[in-house]
């Protein structure tokens, strides 16, 4: 089962990558944390409702780390590429 939430997060992040990206101009960094943690949330609502986990705290646990953790793996890449430019 720990496969469909990372499918789950993907599908979200990529819907609310697409969404901010055709109605908002430029989410300022610090929002960043706060996006992907909404993410998280409606991740752990989506595993909830579809009833792919029926322990609340652990869908909201797997799916908010889930989501952090990707977000902070990207800036690691990214501030690599950054410093080496």
């Amino acid at each position: 089962m720990e496969i469909t939430y990372a499918v789950i997060v993907a599908i979200v992040t990529l819907a609310a990558g697409a969404i901010t990206k055709a109605f908002v101009e430029a989410i300022p960094d610090k929002f960043i944390p706060l996006q992907n943690l909404l993410i998280g949330i409606i991740s752990a609502v989506l595993c909830i409702v579809f009833d792919i986990e029926p322990d609340v705290l652990q869908a909201f646990v797997l799916c908010i780390m889930a989501s952090l953790g990707a977000g902070g793996a990207y800036d690691l890449v990214m501030t690599k590429v950054k410093e080496s430019e």
